[in-house]
């Protein structure tokens, strides 16, 4: 690999928003993250762009150094397990894609200083380049937005569901709904700022790889290492933010305290436990916290956070393979509720519920739960989203789909201000 060169400079957000549309423009595969100066236990997401033209085969990925930017599809459990997708994609998305950065610059958020890192170019002579550099960018013009699966169906399914979890077959399940949209242009660029202004997010990401793009304002982390620890933190809880602060804080005392809620944050908690029980030091995974109720834009959400040691050979792709999907989009226990999702979902989920991130030098890695996101096809002129929510037996079908669409509230809503 050539000799990576760095400089260092101030920089204003105007200049870190047209260094993302110029990346855009100029490289096959872009990831770009931002915390949105949101306050997250353990942190959120580094503000750093990613930009390369090289892939990487995920079985190379624990032996490429260098940083990598990457993206895992939901359909990936297909190759750790014995499972299937058949349902019909409204995108297809790779199972996964991995790519090498030539190109990286790392924000500091506090100081308006980054630092821009390449091995392909002179760093002083391609920051001159993209101070002149004019946007050309295409204006953003989406059509109406579809709703792919009508009310009373969702209801029906989801009560299926219940009847399965009666009959002892499992104790919850994700279940999803899709949307989808035709677009006469877009601009991913435009439509990310927008949407982080909407909701802003801490694991707020926009992704490119050749004609596919994804913007997203996801507020759950995957997993994250550092050294030798692994970070976990599955979200299960969600109520609206009240129009006023003691209707805000009547509802976070009511997710606080409901039962129900609790319930699915614990399955969830104890199925993490046991993924990573399964690449851990012997009885270092703990939960370091229970049910923490954190305010965003749109909800309030339940948030708990595991973590666990790993022996410093455990690799990469192997903390993938034992984790890989995220518990809070499949449901308890793991495998019987994957079954379930393809049965009665009426769509391939391809990128939304996977995970985005990146990998640096040193093997350290973080990785958000693909959600509150939006999927493109350049050479196609679609979209797509979903949103979903925790079915158990007491659930009611009306308020689970009037969740999905809370959940879904924020990019409807940034779509439609483009028209």
């Amino acid at each position: 690999m050539k000799q990576v060169q760095e400089i260092s400079f101030p920089y204003t957000p105007d200049w870190q928003k047209k260094v993302v549309k110029w990346a855009l423009q100029h490289f096959e595969y872009v990831s770009f993250h931002h915390p949105q100066g949101l306050p997250y236990p353990e942190d959120g997401f580094k503000t750093l762009l990613l930009a390369g033209h090289q892939e990487i085969p995920f079985e190379e990925l624990d032996h490429t150094a260098g940083f990598k930017g990457g993206i895992l599809s939901y359909d990936l459990k297909n190759r750790f397990e014995k499972l299937y997708s058949r349902n019909p994609a409204i995108i297809s998305c790779p199972d996964l894609l991995f790519f090498a950065a030539s190109l990286r610059i790392s924000f500091d958020e506090n100081l308006q200083t980054c630092l821009l890192a390449s091995s392909v170019q002179d760093p002083s002579q391609l920051r001159d380049a993209i101070d002149g550099w004019e946007d050309t960018s295409t204006p953003t013009q989406v059509g109406p937005i579809s709703k792919l699966q009508s009310k009373e169906e969702y209801i029906r399914i989801i009560r299926r569901i219940q009847e399965h979890i009666a009959e002892g077959d499992l104790y919850e399940l994700n279940y999803c709904m899709p949307f989808s949209a035709d677009y006469q242009s877009i601009n991913p660029a435009a439509l990310y700022w927008a949407l982080a202004q909407k909701s802003p997010m801490p694991f707020s990401s926009l992704f490119k790889a050749g004609n596919l793009w994804l913007v997203g304002a996801s507020p759950e982390r995957f997993l994250k290492k550092q050294g030798n620890s692994l970070l976990a933190q599955p979200i299960k809880g969600t109520i609206r933010r009240g129009s006023s602060k003691e209707e805000d804080q009547r509802l976070k005392h009511l997710l606080r305290s409901s039962e129900k809620e609790m319930a699915e944050n614990l399955m969830i908690v104890d199925l993490m436990r046991n993924d990573l029980a399964r690449i851990a030091k012997t009885g270092s995974v703990q939960v370091d916290e229970l049910f923490g109720i954190y305010p965003f834009a749109q909800v309030f959400q339940m948030i708990s956070s595991l973590s666990a040691q790993l022996d410093p050979e455990v690799k990469f792709t192997e903390i993938i393979q034992a984790c890989f999907p995220m518990g809070s989009m499949t449901g308890a226990p793991k495998i019987k509720c994957m079954e379930l999702i393809e049965r009665y979902e009426i769509f391939r989920r391809g990128w939304f519920s996977g995970a985005i991130g990146y990998i640096d030098e040193e093997g350290d890695f973080d990785f958000s739960v693909i959600i509150r996101s939006i999927i493109g096809d350049q050479d196609g002129n679609k979209l797509y989203f979903a949103a979903g929510s925790a079915i158990t037996y007491d659930a009611d079908p009306v308020y689970e789909y009037d969740e999905c669409l809370l959940k879904a509230k924020a990019i409807m809503e940034v779509l439609t201000s483009f028209d």
